[in-house]
């Protein structure tokens, strides 16, 4: 199995795609208050900036910016993923998430990317906000309900 290397850089800016086991059912919005309570819990041990995030029915993006002394992301997703799936029942699990005492509820990877400069940042930000109107849900970003969006047209970012 290939061994991920990911960047280590203290008050990096990332932008994340984190999916579950199976795509296609809508597992994160119907238990949307325990994805927000894993996210609280573990956002007030180990702080971070919440950019943006959207939540969709089988994925979420999120974009994050840690603080200046910390560059474990990682962390923060192996415990809020860890939270949410003990919170929900077991997924269909192959010998190899039992072995690992996993419950078959999150892909085991997700993809990270790394801001560097401001226009990367804003595509971030506005393809988190942008996804539900992508994959057909709404027709504007500030009806989908589970996203930052609305905290941003509150702050008058959000044109």
């Amino acid at each position: 199995m290939s061994r991920y290397i990911r960047p280590k850089v203290p008050g990096a800016t990332v932008f994340f795609t984190v999916n579950l086991a199976v795509r296609g059912g809508d597992l994160l919005v119907q238990r949307i208050d325990a994805l927000r309570e894993a996210v609280f819990k573990t956002h007030a041990e180990r702080r971070f900036y919440i950019d943006a995030w959207v939540v969709m029915p089988d994925h979420m993006h999120a974009v994050w910016t840690l603080p200046p002394d910390d560059s474990d992301y990682a962390i923060r997703w192996q415990v809020i993923k860890a939270r949410f799936s003990r919170s929900v029942p077991k997924g269909a699990q192959r010998r190899s998430h039992v072995a690992r005492r996993e419950r078959a509820v999150w892909q085991r990877r997700f993809w990270e990317h790394h801001i560097r400069d401001s226009e990367s940042y804003r595509a971030a930000i506005t393809y988190c906000h942008m996804n539900p109107v992508k994959h057909g849900f709404v027709q504007n970003a500030e009806e989908w309900p589970y996203s930052s969006v609305h905290r941003d047209i509150a702050c008058g970012r959000w044109l």
